[in-house]
């Protein structure tokens, strides 16, 4: 893969990389939801959480659409979906291997 394509990948996993905005990815996962309905499910203030969904957006990960004076988000790309539960699986791994090296060290 060329440096540009380094590139753009490591963007994704950038916009990925905060915890707040998996926290959005995971809200998104049932529906769409509107700013209004995301925020009072995040500890973060309402430009900080629009900053978020801008780096979410700007990767194509999420998009929006305004409806009246609201703005509804919803996933784009649910691979990212995949990708959050590779992590997971990564992590999981890790716990276990570490629970039997301690078990072996008893």
């Amino acid at each position: 893969m060329s440096n540009m394509g380094n590139q753009l990948v490591s963007n994704i996993f950038k916009a990925l990389s905060h915890p707040t905005r998996l926290q959005i990815i995971r809200l998104l996962k049932e529906k769409p939801l509107c700013v209004c309905e995301i925020l009072p499910q995040l500890e973060s203030e309402q430009s900080n959480t629009s900053q978020h969904l801008s780096v979410l957006k700007n990767q194509g990960i999420v998009d929006s659409k305004k409806d009246g004076l609201m703005v509804i988000y919803r996933i784009k790309s649910p691979e990212v979906y995949q990708m959050i539960g590779i992590a997971e699986g990564i992590i999981l791994r890790q716990i276990e291997e570490t629970k039997s090296l301690l078990e072996k060290n008893k």
